[in-house]
């Protein structure tokens, strides 16, 4: 379910175990370009696809009809906007999340909703997460993933369909933990990529990045108690990947604000969706009923939301970090 450029990464993982997969997409031109031109017309668009391996459709119920299980890659703010169309009974299903953020509107994780609002059973809810970014997938570099269920023996069904030469994947029951830590470094993405653009130093980046993984794992231990190593590839690898790499959407997104942009004008020359901005906010009113320091999410909310200059949210920041 979805067209963007992690959703074409993860069809190019999904065929190279399976037969054939299903594919939702919301326009019908995209689709017709899809299959003429054989690859996706806007993402990704050297990764070239066998046609006769893909089901297309742009009716949601059509999809959730016929398959056992369902791969939702939406952006967070477009989730609900796609979801809220199916009328299909789907909890008998697999529900598998790789949206990296936060329904907006609740403030729920993607789980939580498919089980609160689609009758969908937990031990049947995954996600997917990690260090893969869409863009080094298409370049066959090697991809490390976490598929996070409540049920192992499922993880691994799933896991495997996602193993290949070049892409690895391993298991957790940490479903909620993999979900905020896959918001919480899109936050810390935007951080440093403000911290890049005005051009502070490696030293400042280095420092940012070791208390942002402190900062997740208060928050994760606050909010979805249980054990957990933070250092594992999901938490502190996939907010490494994240906050350095010239792929990341929310890093640039930052790099642009520190340049001098405008959130406004930063957020209207991305050409794809910068998730951190809307996971700020969602962290940042969760946190309020749980009261986690959180220096790091604070400063990037008042830059985002409360139009404090990046100089000087960043310089009251740089006093806090030890």
């Amino acid at each position: 379910m979805g067209g963007g450029s992690w959703a074409t990464a993860l069809a190019k993982l999904l065929l190279q175990n399976c037969d054939t997969i299903t594919w939702y997409m919301r326009r019908d031109d995209r689709i017709e370009d899809f299959k003429h031109l054989r690859h996706n017309p806007a993402y990704l668009t050297d990764v070239v696809f066998d046609i006769d391996r893909i089901n297309f459709s742009s009716d949601i119920n059509d999809v959730c009809s016929v398959a056992d299980t369902l791969l939702f890659v939406t952006p967070s703010p477009y989730f609900l906007s796609h979801v809220n169309k199916i009328k299909t009974d789907i909890s008998g299903k697999s529900v598998v999340s790789a949206v990296k953020g936060i329904v907006p509107e609740s403030n729920e994780l993607i789980s939580d909703y498919m089980v609160n609002h689609f009758g969908v059973s937990r031990d049947r809810v995954l996600v997917v997460s990690g260090p893969c970014h869409a863009e080094e997938v298409a370049l066959d570099r090697p991809s490390y993933l976490t598929v996070g269920c409540a049920d192992v023996h499922l993880a691994s069904l799933f896991a495997s369909v996602l193993e290949s030469k070049r892409s690895h994947a391993i298991t957790s029951t940490d479903v909620e933990g993999i979900e905020y830590g896959a918001v919480l470094k899109n936050v810390y993405a935007i951080a440093a990529g403000i911290i890049h653009g005005m051009k502070i130093g490696d030293n400042m980046t280095a420092i940012l990045i070791s208390n942002a993984i402190r900062e997740m794992e208060r928050f994760l231990s606050e909010v979805a108690p249980r054990p957990r190593q933070i250092c594992d590839s999901v938490y502190l690898g996939d907010l490494l990947v994240t906050a350095y790499s010239r792929f990341s959407r929310n890093h640039n997104f930052g790099s642009m604000i520190g340049r001098g942009y405008s959130v406004k004008s930063a957020r209207m020359e991305m050409e794809q969706t910068a998730e951190g901005f809307y996971g700020t906010k969602c962290i940042y009113d969760i946190n309020k009923l749980h009261g986690v320091d959180m220096p790091i999410l604070t400063a990037v909310y008042s830059i985002l939301y409360n139009g404090v200059p990046a100089s000087r949210a960043i310089a009251s920041l740089a006093r806090q970090l030890n």
